[in-house]
């Protein structure tokens, strides 16, 4: 956790203020409904694509079991190709490292891409204290730092935002008076702004989407080219990646290189790919500095059902089919990991007492591990981390817990006719100070929890089986 990082808003507190922005679930109904299209259209050409997702899996899998073993393959080969690796516990040592490179360098400011990573230990605000200017080239990352917001989606950051928003922000940010909200002259304008960041800026800064451990090679997947000017115009270069980002073998390849652009943008390929190893003479830059992040990813490892989380190539798919997500945003996760995989994710690699909300944030409806290319099973996961909540509650001595004889009282209930008939009976009657035009805002005490995020229809005058019986 960096220093940097802003007190954590519980999930069911951060939803609720979500939902009543009618905009922010227009933005993104439509926006994950065209990913969805896409991606089905792309994935059904293959006849094979099951067997891609399981051998995603299983190569996940393998690299997991011996991630010890890959990681040192890996320094090995960066170093026998001219670059450097530095290993980061957590985020203040690895924002430490970085600001130092760009110091070394002699810079007062770096470019980035591929920048979750660096987003999930606050990169930019330690550079920001240390006099350094970190700027964004990709374009949704441009437009959030510009907005002076944090990402809302893995794949799209600025997907709570529509182009009329975005043209206002430009007007606003980038001088540009004239400018209409056709997506072409906006991609215009950032190309402008850029353009000069890329000519006179001699650090560079990058995540990655994977590294290679028998060749040292990283590779970074994007669609709009500032990837390619970032990783090969400055004379230094910085990757900042999580050390589960590493696979065995080049042959591996192959897999995720099909996986992951069908299911996060619903392409076939990448429009661009990019592969280095270590540094050439004369060619891309002169120094390379690769910063492997634990950041709680070994602690993750401990858990035999929770470290599957650590499969994840942030292809966002999961996002995109959450019912939970279309309607929140990604904002009310309280995490540069947003939706399914961001509820499984976030409260391993953190303290799961202060996101102990999250694994409550889905429906276990299963189309998170539908879509999922290398078959995380999320529902199975949020089911364990939800025991591991209950049972931290335990261990800090909660003499009362409200869910638990709740639940006993319903089960006895339920076990009786007679006896769930003076349920609503007694529910008729104890909700009539709380219902107000038909619903129910606000329980008193133990019951809150269940209007935090919601309202309760009232229960009705007549039950079910009363109206059978009087038709009878």
């Amino acid at each position: 956790m960096s220093r940097f990082e802003l007190p954590v808003v519980p999930f069911p507190q951060a939803a609720k203020v979500a939902l009543a922005d009618s905009q922010l679930r227009r933005n993104l109904n439509k926006a994950t409904s065209t990913i969805r299209a896409k991606r089905k259209a792309v994935t059904e050409e293959l006849p094979y694509w099951e067997e891609l997702r399981e051998a995603g899996r299983r190569i996940k899998q393998e690299t997991m079991r011996n991630l010890d073993r890959y990681l040192l393959q890996l320094e090995e080969q960066v170093t026998a190709a001219g670059g450097t690796v530095h290993w980061a516990q957590n985020a203040d040592e690895a924002n430490e490292l970085v600001t130092k490179l760009v110091r070394d360098a002699g810079a007062t400011r770096a470019m980035k891409v591929k920048s979750l990573t660096t987003d999930e230990i606050c990169l930019n605000d330690a550079l920001q204290a240390a006099g350094v200017e970190a700027i964004e080239t990709d374009l949704a990352e441009l437009i959030i730092q510009l907005a002076g917001e944090t990402s809302s989606h893995i794949l799209v950051p600025a997907i709570h935002k529509n182009r009329a928003e975005i043209r206002e922000l430009f007007i606003r940010t980038l001088g540009e008076p004239d400018l209409t909200d056709d997506p072409s002259d906006l991609t215009d304008a950032a190309r402008r702004y850029l353009r000069k960041t890329f000519m006179d800026t001699t650090v560079g800064i990058s995540g990655a989407n994977f590294a290679v451990a028998e060749t040292g090679t990283i590779c970074v997947v994007e669609s709009e080219g500032n990837g390619r000017m970032c990783l090969t115009l400055p004379k230094t270069l910085i990757t900042v990646m999580g050390i589960e980002k590493v696979v065995p073998r080049w042959q591996h390849m192959e897999v995720f290189l099909q996986l992951l652009p069908r299911s996060s943008t619903g392409e076939r390929m990448n429009p661009y790919t990019s592969f280095w190893t270590g540094v050439h003479n004369g060619d891309g830059p002169r120094e390379f500095h690769l910063v492997l992040l634990d950041n709680g990813r070994t602690k993750v490892l401990e858990d035999e059902v929770g470290r599957d989380a650590l499969h994840c190539i942030r292809c966002s798919a999961c996002l995109n089919v959450c019912p939970v997500y279309e309607r929140t945003g990604g904002h009310a996760y309280g995490s540069v990991y947003p939706g399914p995989i961001g509820a499984v994710l976030t409260p391993q690699l953190r303290e799961l007492a202060a996101y102990d909300s999250l694994p409550y944030a889905s429906t276990l409806c299963g189309a998170c591990y539908d879509a999922c290319p290398v078959k995380i099973d999320i529902p199975r996961l949020l089911v364990h981390l939800r025991g591991k909540v209950v049972v931290g509650r335990q261990r800090k001595g909660l003499r009362f817990d409200g869910e638990a004889l709740a639940m006993r009282l319903a089960a006895r209930a339920f076990a009786s006719p007679k006896r769930y008939e003076l349920a609503q009976a007694l529910a008729r009657v104890g909700q009539l100070p709380f219902v107000h035009d038909g619903v129910i805002e606000a329980l008193p005490a133990y019951l809150r929890s269940w209007t935090v995020s919601r309202n309760l229809e009232a229960v009705p005058k007549q039950s079910f089986r009363q109206w059978w019986r009087s038709k009878k």
